[in-house]
């Protein structure tokens, strides 16, 4: 029997169940927190892709390498995990106070044991931009490719290696 109660002005209410115990609503927020870990993989400016189906989601775009950047008095570095790649797979691009890396990855594997044949191939592509602070000098910029790590090296201009100008604050 379902417990009731009585209004002020007579009328019979039944107690319902909070909607957050009702079994739909538990359905619903499992599909969402699903859908929510789907989709944050596939924002190119995401900087480490998360969820139970983040994975998915970035090889349903294609392979998105992880991107370090780190910026000192002097210099920008920016580093990239390309595993099984090589140099000649990966273009490096400047222009307009950004860092482009562009890449496509190829593997393919074929097995011939045992009286079977397996064979697999996979391709992805890729490109991420980075914005560069003010002061780097475009034409200096160095990259280097070793053990499947991409470092871009960009230096940055007397001015910008000055570091911050402190402005004075006054009172009207």
């Amino acid at each position: 029997m379902k417990a009731s109660r009585r209004t002020a002005a007579g009328k019979r209410e039944l107690a319902v169940r909070g909607a957050e115990g009702h079994p739909l609503f538990s359905l619903q927020r499992e599909m969402n927190r699903l859908f929510d870990g789907f989709f944050r993989g596939l924002d190119p400016f995401d900087a480490a892709p998360a969820g139970p189906l983040a994975l998915s989601g970035a090889l349903a775009e294609g392979f998105v390498p992880r991107v370090n950047v780190v910026e000192d008095d002097k210099v920008v570095r920016v580093t990239a995990e390309l595993p099984g790649m090589d140099e000649k797979d990966v273009e490096v691009l400047i222009a307009r106070d950004a860092l482009t890396l562009r890449g496509e990855k190829k593997a393919e594997t074929e097995d011939r044991s045992g009286g079977r044949y397996r064979y697999e191939r996979s391709y992805g592509s890729f490109h991420r931009t980075v914005p560069l602070p003010a002061g780097v000098v475009e034409k200096k910029a160095t990259a280097e490719f070793t053990k499947g790590v991409l470092t871009v090296r960009l230096p940055k201009s007397g001015e910008a290696a000055a570091g911050a100008r402190k402005v004075a604050v006054r009172a009207e």
